[in-house]
């Protein structure tokens, strides 16, 4: 498993451009009606993702955004010192990350990734 996020991540060992800068990913989510509360508590800035991410070095925030016209809707944004720091979480944790993943699947009805963003 770790060879094949290594491959997907690239080496984090590996110095880049962007190790200096802030790093930033957003996701867009949709509800599941029966479900908003226990997504709220997992997503949430509080929340079992971030119980996860605070384990690791480099992590700054999980800012939980909700849509205004849309109820359904959730924006989440993980900040992180940088890139680097965020890749060396997805292997160290790749095992708790899908574990987490496959608990709260059934709460959402579509996911998007945004996007990835450095200042």
């Amino acid at each position: 498993m770790a060879g094949r996020l290594t491959a997907l991540l690239g080496d984090w060992n590996a110095p880049t451009s962007l190790d200096m800068s802030r790093y930033a990913y957003i996701w867009e989510f949709r509800v599941a009606p029966a479900h908003v509360a226990d997504f709220e508590r997992h997503y949430g800035a509080n929340g079992t993702w971030t119980e996860l991410f605070r384990r690791a070095p480099g992590y700054i925030n999980t800012q939980l955004l909700h849509d205004n016209a849309d109820p359904l809707r959730y924006v989440t944004i993980d900040n992180w010192t940088g890139i680097e720091a965020y890749r060396h979480f997805r292997v160290k944790f790749a095992q708790e990350y899908s574990e987490l993943d496959r608990l709260c699947a059934g709460l959402i009805t579509n996911e998007v990734a945004l996007g990835e963003f450095s200042e």
